[in-house]
């Protein structure tokens, strides 16, 4: 993304507001179509829980998503970049454990994504049912989620230029509809005092389950921060002014409304819909059926982003990631798409309504949130602020996020099983990934390169040897220019000889910023042997082939290097010679002397192999001209075999 365009991003602007509200605010916008119905989960309605229950979505919204996130994280920006993979990169190189916090919050924000389309269409849906009882919901709510994730293939730049607008239509319809209910009861804004809050808390005898129940009210909190780089954070800050009073007007007009109606059975009602006149009911369904999609559409993107970041990152296979249009951060991973509609569909067979998935919503994004808390204190403590504000930031969102956690943990019986297994999975799948690449680089064997500069430069001159490539390119990981894998030298010059005019050492680099795309070239023997370095964003896409021919193109511009081939009739008609790229895969051989807990790692490492791009794939080389070669970590020592020679 160029510098302007992001500056562009960044400052205040009526398309920046309007991108915001599309793109940030659905999940945490569609929460009132389903809060109030789990605080009471088809309960009697008592005064306490509504003036407490109020009191502690005020409270919540204002703690949690005003103070923690719009205002306090959103300062955590990496190069105009947000959310918890981008806040790891910004605190990874203090400690290495901090990669566990960064696992479990992707894992559980992942799972959230599975959840959202279920429970927020379901709960639009729903809505038909009020004037038709015996609608058929489930089938409608499985071809609008069927046709959100078909979808995605084609790209949603076109879709998403309308979801500003239809998002500002839907914050105005329900702070509309809840402040033209709030005349019938106006003593509702007593709930304002928090003292309302901790007297249900404090006296009630439910007080943990519903805690779980008001939590759902800042689901979408995350989101916030996570789509930052679409739109910035003064636009996200202004437009979250508007969507607040929005969201208190309608959460104070269900208030309203159940006030009149202390003492009866909630049953199947939702306060959502019944502060709605009949006439209107029809097209309140329909526009909340409209920002329920948007909000699905934002959690599918945001997870798309995320497991891209955590593909660069190694803590995810290596997959297909496609960029459907032109647009800046639109893309598509066709494998995490299906995942997420498997989820969803699973969610949708096992709980069926939406009031049976408010028991399994929110226990995951919890996590997420405490994973936040986590990483943002060290972000603070890299930054040097006042250790007195650190502490004061670390303490109040501590006790807050794992009150809500107690009260999010007494719904795993009812249905935050399921959420839990899903994060439990993906954690394993990243955990895996990244344990398993830790492992395999503790065997690689780094030598000094300028060590065999003699043999190298005599091996491409040596016409005894046939040719190999004109050009023949590794891939190395060694940071250290003056190092090499032992297995590169020995590809090179004891397995089957491999004699090239030029040979080129590659290294990626991904950097903590997101967008760099700098490259750096070093000519270890000029002319024969040149290392170039790629310092790449964790966002960027790594397409080396592509990039090193840009690279090379440039050299041969500055006269730094000449790709004639140096057979005689190529030479003379200045015909470019072939380049080949060798990708040494590194297998064990013997697994004996790991420890256990490494093993399991590596068998698991094996499974998400097969699902998972090859290397050359991986790193966007063209197969046509890549050599894989399969070489052992370890070597089998000889000592340990007895052999009597008759």
């Amino acid at each position: 993304m160029s510098g302007d365009h992001k500056q562009n991003l960044q400052r205040l602007s009526w398309s920046g507001l309007l991108i915001s509200l599309g793109i940030i605010f659905g999940d945490i916008g569609t929460s009132p179509l389903y809060v109030f119905k789990a605080i009471f989960n088809k309960g009697e309605i008592q005064e306490i829980m509504i003036y407490g229950g109020l009191s502690c979505i005020f409270w919540t919204l204002t703690l949690q998503t005003t103070i923690k996130y719009v205002i306090i994280t959103l300062n955590a920006d990496n190069k105009g970049e947000g959310g918890i993979l981008s806040l790891y990169s910004l605190v990874r190189k203090k400690a290495k454990w901090l990669i566990i916090p960064a696992i479990i919050g992707g894992s559980t924000l992942l799972a959230d994504g599975m959840i959202t389309p279920a429970i927020t269409i379901s709960s639009a849906v729903e809505g038909i049912a009020i004037k038709n009882p015996g609608f058929p919901t489930i089938p409608v709510v499985v071809l609008i989620i069927s046709l959100l994730f078909v979808i995605q293939r084609f790209g949603t730049n076109i879709v998403g230029r309308v979801f500003g607008p239809l998002m500002f239509i839907w914050f105005s319809t329900i702070g509309i509809l809840g402040f033209s209910y709030l005349h019938h009861s106006p003593e509702i804004w007593k709930a304002l005092n928090p003292y309302y809050a901790y007297e249900l808390l404090a006296n009630y005898p439910n007080a943990w389950f519903i805690i779980g129940a008001i939590f759902l009210c800042t689901t979408g909190a995350e989101a916030l921060y996570s789509d930052m780089g679409h739109c910035g954070k003064a636009n996200i800050r202004i437009s979250w002014i508007f969507v607040k009073l929005m969201l208190i007007f309608n959460y104070f007009g269900q208030g309203a409304w159940l006030l009149e109606h202390v003492g009866t059975q909630m049953g199947e009602i939702n306060p959502f819909y019944a502060i709605m006149p009949d006439w209107f009911i029809i097209w309140g369904v329909t526009i909340a059926t409209i920002a329920a999609i948007i909000a699905s559409q934002a959690m599918i993107s945001g997870s798309f982003t995320l497991i891209a970041e955590a593909v660069r990152l190694n803590i995810w296979p290596k997959v297909a990631i496609r960029y459907p249009s032109d647009h800046k951060g639109q893309i598509y991973v066709p494998s995490v798409n299906l995942i997420l509609y498997l989820g969803c569909m699973l969610i949708i067979l096992i709980f069926r309504e939406s009031s049976n998935m408010e028991a399994a919503y929110g226990l995951a994004i919890n996590l997420t949130f405490i994973m936040t808390t986590i990483l943002m204190t060290v972000f603070m403590i890299r930054k040097r602020i006042n250790p007195f504000l650190i502490g004061l930031f670390a303490t109040v969102y501590t006790i807050i996020e794992l009150a809500f956690l107690v009260g999010n943990i007494s719904k795993i019986a009812h249905g935050g099983w399921l959420t839990l297994l899903l994060a439990l999975t993906l954690f394993v799948v990243m955990y895996s990934w990244y344990g398993a690449r830790k492992i395999k680089n503790s065997f690689v064997k780094f030598i000094n390169i300028r060590d065999y500069f003699p043999i190298l430069s005599e091996l491409s001159e040596d016409k005894t040897v046939p040719l190999f490539s004109s050009h023949l390119v590794y891939l190395t990981s060694a940071n250290n220019i003056n190092e090499v894998e032992a297995k590169i030298t020995y590809s090179i010059i004891n397995k089957k000889p491999k004699r090239a005019d030029v040979y080129w050492l590659v290294h990626v680099d991904v950097m903590d910023n997101p967008h760099t795309r700098e490259y750096k070239v070093t000519q270890l023997i000029p002319g024969k042997l040149i290392r170039i370095d790629f310092h790449l964003g964790f966002r960027e896409e790594q397409k080396i082939s592509l990039l090193f021919r840009k690279v090379v193109e440039d050299m041969v511009k500055k006269g730094e290097i000449d790709i004639t081939s140096n057979y005689e009739t190529l030479k003379k008609h200045n015909i470019p010679g072939d380049f080949n790229f060798v990708v040494l895969e590194k297998v064990f051989s013997k697994t004996h002397f790991l420890k256990w807990n490494e093993k399991i790692i590596l068998e698991i490492y094996k499974i998400l192999k097969k699902f998972s791009l090859s290397e050359e794939k991986g790193f966007g080389l063209d197969s046509s001209f890549v050599t894989l070669e399969r070489v052992p970590l370890t070597i089998p020592n000889t000592e340990e075999v007895k052999l009597t020679r008759l």
